[in-house]
């Protein structure tokens, strides 16, 4: 006997909400990972370096150990947790997340610090990739587009807040207690996902993991030109954030004169702006196509860009930067849930190598912008101008020449799955 979709989607697709809170929160904290562990612990580097008697670009490579680890996780768990299923990847790399952690807390050097933090970060991918391809596992189109607009709630400030937070653990204890911190944080999540989250991808729907299939997989995704364009997309926006994220205290506090204070309000509203523009879009992704609304806020960001660099070039008003990128950072909310979405859309049978892909040109993407802001020296914003505007021009070209429209079932993948049966 066939169910019509539209009657399966009424009685599979609408968890309650006490689940679907469950499942927003748990999935958000996975996603916080990468952000909390590179962010929180960026005050503490001067001090780090101090008590290690190390230089400052040796200290410096634990944020490259940690970037380089997120990567290699990611495009190893990824199709892992295709092949055997998201809990038990997601269990040990939370489980080696902590001992990453610990041994961060305890290194006595700085070399040893670099290569716990890279421990760290492969613990760490687990909980990213595996969170993004959760979501895939459970909803498909505009239901998969609502839940990664309701994950902006948890990690939506994630990485504005974490630098802020680590400042504030740092007037009560030195860097060690931030990794403390994290442990903690890591212990938690590791607790939850063992009790409380079930196991989302079924056996029938698991593919082996030979490394023949999984590169052929690889390759695959790098010939799909949507795929790369919505990536592309959404990690070109990442860059803008970073550039933000690494450049924004030196512009607003040194050029601009803000005290320390004033600099956390504006941080925090922010990110306030992330959260509340990706509850607009899940709101709204419902009317509008996700490609009308990923187009809209990619254009609105570009042009947010241009006004930033405008700006700080033409040396206008606190008021003139702060308005621009206020609306520049904000649509991070409406980029980031549609640009995952839509490049997850198709990709149900490999949604873990998908994920992986996806988030592997974020931060990688993403990172370049990080050391680009400071080209031109601590007295001037104009480097952070150039560069959220050119990675936002880029995003909205990424998109606009890699990708087209295309359609896809608005039901949860499970309903596919039960029809199939």
């Amino acid at each position: 006997m066939t169910i019509a979709p539209e009657r399966v989607e009424q009685t599979v697709a609408r968890p309650s909400t006490t689940g679907r809170a469950r499942f927003v929160l748990i999935l958000g904290g996975l996603s916080a990972f990468g952000p909390l562990s590179i962010d929180m612990y960026l005050p503490a580097l001067p001090q780090m370096a101090g008590e290690l008697r190390a230089a400052d670009a040796t200290v410096q490579l634990t944020l490259s150990a940690f970037i380089i680890g997120l990567a290699i996780g990611q495009l190893i768990l990824g199709p892992l947790s295709d092949a055997i299923g998201r809990r038990k990847p997601l269990v040990a790399g939370l489980s080696l997340y902590l001992v990453g952690s610990i041994l961060c807390a305890i290194a006595p050097s700085a070399e040893l610090l670099i290569a716990a933090r890279g421990v760290q970060a492969f613990g760490a991918a687990a909980g990213i990739v595996i969170a993004r391809a959760t979501v895939r596992d459970l909803y498909s189109g505009t239901a998969m587009t609502k839940f990664f607009s309701l994950l902006m709630l948890v990690n939506g400030l994630a990485p504005i807040l974490a630098p802020i937070i680590g400042g504030q653990i740092m007037n009560w204890t030195s860097w060690r207690g931030v990794f403390v911190c994290l442990t903690v944080f890591g212990a938690i999540l590791l607790a939850v996902v063992f009790f409380l989250l079930p196991e989302p991808l079924p056996e029938e729907r698991r593919t082996p993991a030979r490394f023949g299939s999984v590169m052929r997989t690889y390759a695959c995704l790098f010939r799909d030109r949507g795929f790369l364009g919505y990536a592309l997309a959404s990690g070109l926006m990442f860059g803008s954030l970073f550039a933000y994220i690494s450049g924004s205290s030196f512009a607003l506090q040194g050029v601009y004169g803000l005290s320390p204070q004033a600099y956390s309000l504006v941080f925090g509203l922010n990110g306030i702006g992330i959260v509340a523009v990706g509850q607009l879009n899940g709101r709204i992704v419902g009317r509008f196509p996700e490609r009308t609304l990923l187009t809209v806020g990619l254009i609105v960001a570009a042009a947010a860009g241009f006004g930033v660099l405008a700006a700080v070039v033409l040396d206008l008003s606190l008021v003139g930067l702060l308005v621009p990128l206020f609306i520049l950072v904000s649509s991070i909310g409406m980029v980031a849930p549609n640009a995952s979405s839509l490049a997850l859309a198709e990709q149900a049978r490999s949604a873990g190598s998908a994920s992986a892909l996806l988030g592997v040109v974020q931060f990688v993407v993403g990172g370049l912008a990080t050391p680009l802001v400071g080209l031109g020296g601590a007295g001037t914003a104009v480097p952070m101008g150039i560069t959220m505007a050119v990675f936002g021009v880029l995003a909205l070209l990424a998109f606009g020449t890699m990708t087209r429209p295309s359609r896809f079932v608005a039901a949860p993948v499970a309903l596919a799955v039960t029809q199939e049966a």
